[in-house]
């Protein structure tokens, strides 16, 4: 017998008042994984989480967990935890405190609430950091203290809702990297909320891509990337060059939409030429190159600074690839729910 789903939403919709911002949504999320709701700010991911986290109720459809209806549950009646952007810890109390403070709300006797709260902010990596204040730690440390408060209560779902938006660049790469060793080792269902495309892909097993409140796109980070369901994915997940009309034609000798990834591109200077460098944008690892097209269009290149090449900016060149690097895109998918 196949067990249940962590999550199961069925026909999930939200409005605010004229403002539909849940559209129509079904999605299953499996047990143990790691999930990522990807998308621009107003594309409904977060109204997803809170309906899931029960803070708010939807105008119609279901929320499941494990197999249970609990659409019409309180928060506190739902086994799930969130943690947020702001974190929300108490700066007056320990960080063991409030590791601590969900189970004595919850009259778990001293004890065993100072056992498990110790256990929870080892699973963070934060061993002997109980009698500090909030105050007195990094960002990150921060982050990963509220990550030990939401575990402790050993939830079947944890929602985080951009928990590493106030974190800086390298500390915010780190901590990806942190979040998911920590998902591996306790092996409960995340959810993770992001309008950031790089993590989304560093971390998860999977990805649903949200736009006008609709899934557009679920699969792999390499099957959301390398196989883009619509325009729209394939410009909002990484870069792409979508070209369309007579430019794809010229360019590919095929009518329709399709999109070429700015890595998958190869220029030089040898052989038949089929455009103008245009910019030159040098970014440490690598340099982009904006290259207008003899067809009457506008290529990104990106190539990796193995050779440093100068002087290539108003030079004519020839771009070329691979027909497997070439992705037809379906018409008609970008609001269209693709789950």
């Amino acid at each position: 017998m196949t067990s249940s789903p962590a999550i199961r939403l069925t026909g999930l919709r939200k409005s605010f008042g004229a403002v539909e911002a849940v559209a129509g949504v079904d999605l299953e999320i499996a047990d143990g994984e790691f999930f990522s709701m990807l998308g621009p700010s107003g594309s409904g991911k977060t109204t997803v989480l809170r309906l899931i986290a029960g803070f708010e109720l939807p105008t119609g459809g279901t929320v499941e967990l494990g197999g249970r209806d609990v659409t019409r549950l309180a928060p506190f009646e739902r086994d799930v935890n969130t943690v947020f952007q702001d974190y929300a810890l108490f700066p007056h109390l320990s960080v063991l405190e409030n590791v601590e403070y969900g189970l004595k709300v919850r009259k778990v006797p001293r004890r065993e609430r100072r056992e498990r709260a110790e256990q929870a902010l080892a699973s963070v990596r934060l061993e002997g950091f109980g009698k500090r204040r909030p105050a007195a730690m990094s960002g990150g440390q921060r982050q990963r203290v509220a990550l030990a408060r939401a575990l402790v209560n050993r939830p079947k779902v944890l929602l985080l809702d951009e928990p590493l938006g106030a974190l800086d660049l390298k500390l915010r790469e780190r901590m990806q990297v942190e979040l998911k060793a920590i998902q591996r080792e306790v092996g409960i269902t995340f959810v993770f909320v992001t309008h950031d495309q790089d993590e989304a892909l560093t971390m998860s097993d999977r990805v649903a891509v949200f736009n006008d409140g609709r899934i557009v796109q679920v699969g792999s980070p390499e099957e959301v990337y390398e196989r883009p369901a619509s325009s729209f994915v394939a410009g909002f997940v990484g870069t792409s060059n979508v070209f369309t009309d007579e430019v794809a034609k010229a360019l590919f000798r095929r009518e329709g939409t399709f999109s070429v990834r700015p890595e998958k591109v190869d220029i030089s200077v040898d052989g038949v030429t089929n455009g103008v460098v245009a910019e030159v944008i040098y970014a440490g690892p690598v340099t982009r190159y904006v290259v207008d097209l003899d067809a009457g269009a506008r290529a990104v290149v990106v190539e990796q600074n193995r050779i440093l090449r100068t002087g290539l900016r108003g030079q004519r060149v020839r771009l070329s690839w691979h027909d497997e690097h070439v992705i037809e895109i379906p018409q008609g998918k970008d609001s269209a729910d693709a789950a």
